[in-house]
């Protein structure tokens, strides 16, 4: 079985940052109930007063202002399944996993269109709360873990914040250059090592350009 990231690696940008803009001009409404209450949050994270996994809830917090959900979110990946990378197209298995820290209601349109299995974030749109452990590094390779998952033969990720499940894998790759470009996962000296384990801890994703 062969794991993917989806945003950065198979997929050129964020779903779900772009998901937001899309809803954001076709629901003028989100810039006045939406857009102030993330930026708030943007700013207190920055400060160090709210964790990741509370700026992430209240970045997922518009999906529960989108009355016509199902019909946006095909009408999205209508338009912007052309940026799924063109490596990943040429070497896709009925058996591959998407594993992402996006929400499941983004990510599983897009995973049955590419007839694969996803596991992402579930976020509740009724009630705006996590169902599930935010999908984001280490909490990515626990979740695999816990429930038994098959061997990953290889597994590919833009951020080196995936390095957890990285070596749960028997080959790890890093995909760079706008989700173009696969390299070998490189090797973390220690200083390196304990940089991203304290970034990891608070959340930060990490890119090597």
């Amino acid at each position: 079985m062969n794991v993917y990231d989806f945003d950065g690696t198979i997929f050129y940008s964020d779903c779900s940052i772009g998901f937001a803009l899309w809803c954001m001009k076709r629901k003028p409404k989100l810039w006045f109930t939406w857009f102030p209450r993330i930026i708030r949050s943007l700013i207190l994270y920055k400060l160090g007063r709210v964790q990741n996994y509370r700026l992430q809830r209240e970045m997922f917090s518009y999906l529960t202002m989108i009355d016509d959900f199902d019909k946006q979110i095909e009408k999205y990946w209508d338009k912007y399944e052309w940026k799924i990378s063109a490596w990943y197209l040429a070497q896709k298995r009925e058996d591959d996993l998407i594993i992402s820290a996006s929400p499941s209601c983004i990510i599983e349109p897009i995973a049955n269109r590419l007839g694969v299995k996803c596991m992402a974030t579930e976020f509740d749109r009724e009630f705006g709360v996590f169902t599930n452990n935010l999908m984001y590094a280490k909490e990515k390779a626990a979740y695999m873990i816990d429930r038994g998952f098959p061997v990953i033969e290889n597994f590919y990720s833009d951020s080196l914040a995936d390095t957890p499940l990285a070596l749960c894998s028997e080959k790890a790759h890093l995909v760079t250059n706008k989700a173009t470009t696969v390299v070998d996962w490189p090797d973390l000296d220690s200083e390196t090592t304990k940089k991203l384990k304290k970034k990891i801890d608070t959340g930060w994703k990490i890119h090597l350009k």
